[in-house]
C-alpha cells in the first residue's frame, strides 16, 4: 500500500500529528453510522493507522439515523448513512454538510428455506407482498408460479426486518416503490424506518439480522450483502427493471451502477438487463469546516485512502468499487473539508 500524506500540514505538524506512535498527542477520529459499510470501515481504520500511527479512527455501527443524529449533535468526527440527509436535515449540521459516496452495495433478499433444492426467484410484487404481510405462506401462488420445479412448503413465512433506523431499510423500500404496484398500494412507504405489518422479527442492524435469518427456519430478510455472504446465506434472484431475474453479484451491482446515477442520490431502480435492482451507495457525512485544521487533514487522508487503495479493500469485502466517475466527484466533495 502507498502512504497517504495528510495534504495541508507543515513537515513539523505532519511530524506531531503522525509520526509518533503512542503518544499522548495521538489524534482520534471518530464516526458512527450505518451497519452497511461498517465492515470496509473497520478495516480501512486498521490499515490506515498501520500507515499513519500518530492516528487512530473508530467507527460505531449504530445505524443510519443514529449515525446521522451523533454528527449533527457533534458527537462524532464523522457520520455515515446509506440515505442523504433530507434537506431540513443537512440545514442543521451547524459547520455545513460535504456529503461524499465512499462504497457501494446490494441490498439482497435473503432466506433460510431447509431442504430446497434450488435458487429463489422472487418477482418485484412477490417480494412486495412478503414484506407488506400480503404473502404469508411459502407456497402462495405467486410464489409457486415463479419457482417450476422447485418444492415450497406450506410452511409460513416468519420475516426479519431491521429494528432501527437504517439506510438499508431506506434503500430496500425505495427500491420496492419503485418496482412493485402492490408496495405502492400498500401505502407503507419508504424510509429509515416502516411500519411493517404483520407478526415480523426485528433485529439491530444488518449482523443482527443475517445472524437471525441463519438459525430461523423458513424466515427470510434484507440484509448488506457482505453480511449474507460471510455467512453462506441463501439469496434469492431478484426480478429487475427488464423483467430478468438477477442473482446478487459484483458484476450484476457494477452493472447497476454504470447507468450513470448522480452519486449524491440513491438508486431506486438501475436499468439493463444484467443490473441487480437493489443497488445503493453508501456515503459520508463530513463537516465544510473544522475547528482543528490538524483534525480537518487527517480526516480528509483517510477519506482519501478510502476512495483510493480502499476500494480494493471494498471489493475483497463483498462491496462494489466506486465507478471512476464517482469517484471523481468524491474527491471533489472531499476538497471542500477544511
Amino acid at each position: 500500500m502507498r502512504w497517504f500524506p495528510l495534504p495541508g500540514l507543515g513537515l513539523l505538524a505532519l511530524a506531531c500529528a503522525l509520526a509518533a506512535p503512542a503518544r499522548a498527542e495521538t489524534l482520534a477520529l471518530t464516526g458512527a453510522g450505518a451497519s452497511f459499510p461498517a465492515p470496509l470501515y473497520l478495516r480501512l481504520a486498521e490499515d490506515f493507522q498501520a500507515h499513519h500511527p500518530g492516528v487512530t479512527v473508530s467507527y460505531a455501527s449504530v445505524g443510519s439515523g443514529e449515525g446521522l443524529a451523533r454528527f449533527l449533535a457533534d458527537a462524532v468526527d464523522f457520520g455515515a448513512s446509506d440515505q442523504p440527509p433530507s434537506p431540513p436535515e443537512a440545514a442543521r449540521a451547524g459547520h455545513g454538510l460535504v456529503l461524499v459516496p465512499a462504497t457501494a452495495g446490494m441490498v439482497v433478499v435473503a432466506y433460510n428455506l431447509p431442504g430446497l433444492q434450488g435458487d429463489l426467484r422472487l418477482p418485484a410484487d412477490a417480494t412486495a407482498g412478503i414484506f407488506a404481510g400480503r404473502i404469508r405462506f411459502w407456497d402462495d401462488p405467486a410464489l409457486v408460479a415463479a419457482n417450476p420445479g422447485l418444492k415450497l412448503p406450506h410452511r409460513s413465512i416468519a420475516v426479519v426486518v431491521r429494528q432501527e433506523a437504517s439506510g438499508t431499510t431506506a434503500a430496500f423500500t425505495r427500491a420496492l416503490a419503485a418496482a412493485s404496484p402492490l408496495w405502492r398500494e400498500a401505502r407503507l412507504g419508504t424510509g429509515k424506518t416502516i411500519a411493517w405489518p404483520g407478526a415480523v422479527m426485528k433485529a439491530r442492524g444488518n449482523e443482527a439480522v443475517s445472524a437471525r435469518l441463519r438459525i430461523s427456519d423458513w424466515s427470510i430478510g434484507y440484509v448488506e450483502y457482505g453480511f449474507a455472504e460471510r455467512l453462506g446465506l441463501p439469496m434469492a434472484a431478484l426480478q429487475n427493471a427488464a423483467g430478468a431475474f438477477v442473482r446478487p453479484s459484483r458484476a450484476a451491482g457494477t452493472a447497476a451502477l454504470a447507468g450513470g446515477a448522480d452519486p449524491i442520490a440513491p438508486l431506486d431502480a438501475p436499468t439493463g438487463a444484467q443490473a441487480y435492482p437493489i443497488v445503493t451507495y453508501s456515503w459520508l457525512l463530513l463537516r465544510a469546516g473544522y475547528d482543528d485544521p490538524t483534525r480537518a487533514a487527517a480526516l480528509r487522508a483517510f477519506v482519501a485512502f478510502g476512495l483510493g487503495e480502499g476500494q480494493t479493500t471494498a471489493a475483497a469485502l463483498g462491496y462494489i468499487p466506486l465507478p471512476p466517475t464517482v469517484t471523481q466527484a468524491a474527491r471533489a466533495s472531499l476538497d471542500r473539508v477544511r
